[in-house]
């Protein structure tokens, strides 16, 4: 698939890319259909945030269709549904999920130690934001894997 990679300091290319594949039982795909563009995109495009490594697809706050569901999303998606992925990704179970503080998800962000040094505080994962926030690929691309996709996604009413 394509996918906008980042390659270094002002240095974004469409490149060439894996699909996304099913890795744990929540996760879902989606064929991506809109992706923003904000002020925290040129932060990584100008280096302003650290932990970027090049090969990192760029990307946050998109919409897209479903494509395939792990078998542990247990309903809450299925295959043509169209949702919007916000930027972070939730587990929602946890206690800052149920208090509804989503951006600190106890469980999303697998690079907590990174994020507490350089944030004073552990953040939830992110879509295409830095290896501080979980390293993941983000949705400007053509597919992209929603972690935890029963929890991380709103349904676009027919």
């Amino acid at each position: 698939m394509r996918a906008l990679v980042w390659h270094g300091k002002e240095d974004i290319r469409c490149d060439q890319v894996s699909d996304p594949e099913i890795e744990d039982e929540r996760d879902a795909i989606i064929k991506v259909t809109s992706c923003a563009i904000c002020g925290s995109d040129l932060h990584l495009y100008h280096n302003y945030v650290p932990a970027m490594l090049p090969g990192d697809i760029m990307g946050h706050e998109m919409m897209g269709e479903v494509v395939e569901v792990g078998r542990g999303v247990n309903g809450a998606l299925k295959k043509g549904d169209r949702i919007v992925v916000p930027f972070t990704i939730i587990c929602g179970e946890c206690d800052q999920c149920k208090r509804q503080n989503f951006s600190v998800c106890e469980r999303t962000n697998r690079k907590k130690n990174l994020g507490d040094k350089v944030f004073g505080h552990t953040t939830a994962g992110l879509f295409g934001y830095t290896h501080l926030t979980g390293g993941y690929p983000g949705g400007q691309a053509e597919y992209l894997r929603v972690p935890f996709a029963d929890a991380t996604h709103l349904k676009v009413p027919d």
